[in-house]
């Protein structure tokens, strides 16, 4: 290897020796014939060699550009491959040429850098799933937690909202004076029992991934969500790999918590929630067509944008927030994916 790159470093001043040569030679053939087959004044005959000359350096000097340009621009465009997230993209070395050691040198470190990358989404798999695991006995306890104050508090307004409306059709015969007070105690009733329902919902951790895939718990979550918001959404789904478990996990919390952003902020009437694969890693797109923020004063306050992006980066991803005052938002999320 160490033998190329010395080599590389005199390959241009060789080249420039060479081409040079050829320049002077062609220059003294030219005169030469010119000399004798044309009749020109000597002014008018070294115009004529200087321009000739001129020319025919500046061909053999885009060449020799040309060359190494088309080199450096196989390097520049596996590494714009690599920063985008597509690990797998390597430069084919020919084996007869200075560069080579540059390219093998680039496809080693690329190697090493998928090799970290797939370490890190693995332990973060794994970090997730004994998150997950050792959540279960607390999920267990809430539930049983849950069960009793559903008994205590909402079971107890729904049986007395049956017993007054029981007593209705009586009261209509024996008492139709008092049937305005019990309807309006009804609805009280009604209204507070169904205010404790959402209080304790709002604490249950979503189950929506349950005995689901990821894509069969969108299909029934995202429409029901959007409806219950007033939110004009439209899913689009495209991907055939399969998810690991712990990659669905964090997905479906990264576009819970996208979505309760688009519902508390943005002030849209239209969102895309869009997941899709390339050869290389799998993409989370959330669009609306809200009010926008300035991502340069709210990005480093907001708890929401920061969480998504943690959740990417611990399974070895990124996240990308791009919004402008007055003209929506995207989150973009990118995994990378590992056949």
């Amino acid at each position: 290897m160490m033998n190329r790159i010395e080599n590389m470093k005199w390959r241009l001043p060789i080249f420039f020796f060479i081409s040079s040569c050829i320049t002077l030679s062609v220059g003294i053939i030219g005169r030469d014939y010119i000399i004798k087959h044309v009749e020109l004044p000597q002014t008018a005959l070294w115009i004529t060699l200087l321009v000739g000359l001129g020319i025919i350096s500046l061909m053999i000097g885009y060449e020799a550009a040309l060359t190494f340009q088309r080199k450096l621009d196989v390097l520049h465009l596996a590494i714009m491959q690599v920063s985008k997230g597509n690990l797998s993209s390597r430069i084919d070395v020919p084996g007869t040429d200075s560069f080579d050691t540059v390219y093998e040198d680039f496809n080693e470190m690329t190697d090493w850098v998928e090799g970290k990358m797939r370490l890190l989404q693995r332990l973060g798999e794994e970090s997730v799933m004994q998150h997950m695991n050792s959540n279960e006995a607390a999920v267990l306890e809430e539930r049983k937690r849950l069960a009793r104050d559903l008994h205590d508090t909402v079971s107890q307004q729904l049986f007395a909202i049956h017993m007054s409306s029981a007593s209705l059709q009586k009261m209509l015969v024996s008492r139709p004076e008092a049937v305005g007070a019990v309807v309006e105690q009804l609805v009280t009733m009604s209204q507070h029992a169904q205010k404790q329902m959402r209080g304790l919902i709002a604490q249950l951790r979503p189950l929506e991934l349950e005995d689901k895939s990821l894509g069969d718990a969108l299909d029934q979550w995202f429409p029901v969500y959007c409806n219950q918001n007033g939110l004009q959404g439209k899913l689009d789904l495209q991907y055939q790999t399969p998810f690991s478990e712990a990659l669905e996990h964090q997905l479906f919390l990264i576009i819970q918590e996208g979505m309760a952003n688009v519902v508390k902020h943005a002030k849209a009437i239209h969102v895309l929630l869009a997941l899709y694969e390339t050869d290389n890693q799998f993409v989370l797109q959330i669009t609306d067509d809200g009010q926008g923020f300035d991502i340069s004063r709210t990005q480093q306050t907001s708890y929401g944008l920061a969480t998504m992006k943690e959740r990417a980066q611990r399974l070895g991803g990124s996240g990308e927030i791009t919004s402008r005052t007055g003209s929506g938002t995207t989150i973009k999320i990118n995994i990378p994916k590992f056949t």
